[in-house]
């Protein structure tokens, strides 16, 4: 990436990737079976299985230049060492990727499709947090002022 507004994507994808690192990092391994009480949910650990599997899937799109379809690699959402381990795997891969791929249309599409997805779940996890009253990460105080 070379041109200032492909370094301020690659800023906010790894911003992003930062920040569900430092949630995963900051809760305990317990509050990954946290489903939201009284609703329809899936757990917090399923919320991270999701985002390594869109991490995983947009990057292979990446390099192929197409869509192949939904698959993660996390086979264990409910175990901190590796839910942490696939979170820095795929934000390695990633940013290598955007360091060294020309950012061609379909890239983009892919990049801020895994954007958005990423930032949903941001959503997803406060809401989580919020009602299983776990906190946050100063990181997520500072930029949701949660």
């Amino acid at each position: 990436m070379e041109h200032a507004g492909e370094k301020i994507i690659s800023a906010r994808i790894k911003r992003a990737m930062d920040l569900t690192y430092d949630f995963v990092n900051y809760i305990d391994e317990a509050s990954l079976a946290l489903r939201l009480p009284n609703l329809p949910s899936n757990s917090i650990g399923e919320q991270l299985w999701c985002i390594v599997g869109a991490r995983e899937s947009y990057l292979w799109a990446m390099h192929c230049g197409q869509w192949g379809g939904f698959s993660c690699s996390l086979k264990n959402p409910l175990a901190k060492d590796m839910v942490l381990s696939k979170l820095e795997d795929t934000s390695l891969g990633l940013m290598e990727f955007l360091q060294s791929a020309p950012l061609t249309h379909a890239t983009l599409n892919f990049l801020l499709d895994l954007l958005e997805h990423e930032i949903q779940h941001h959503g997803q996890l406060i809401r989580y947090s919020y009602a299983s009253k776990i906190g946050f990460p100063k990181t997520w105080r500072d930029r949701y002022t949660v």
